[in-house]
């Protein structure tokens, strides 16, 4: 959580809702940034290509399962 965002949340100015909207906002940029990898960097993260490309394609509602309520 970047401290904007901590101190809006602290000043009431965003509420639970959104900031779980952020969280699926950056988790979709990281799968996107994922897919844009070269093969050397996801050889270093033990990952293939198909790894990534599918971990690439799940939507935004797929989240981590420690997300989950």
């Amino acid at each position: 959580m970047t401290s904007v965002t901590a101190l809006g949340r602290r000043a009431g100015l965003f509420s639970a809702k959104s900031f779980r909207i952020g969280d699926l906002i950056a988790l979709r940029r990281q799968r996107k940034a994922l897919a844009r990898l070269d093969d050397a960097a996801l050889r270093d993260m033990g990952l293939s290509r198909q790894d990534a490309a599918l971990e690439a394609k799940r939507p935004a509602w797929d989240v981590p399962s420690t997300w989950r309520c």
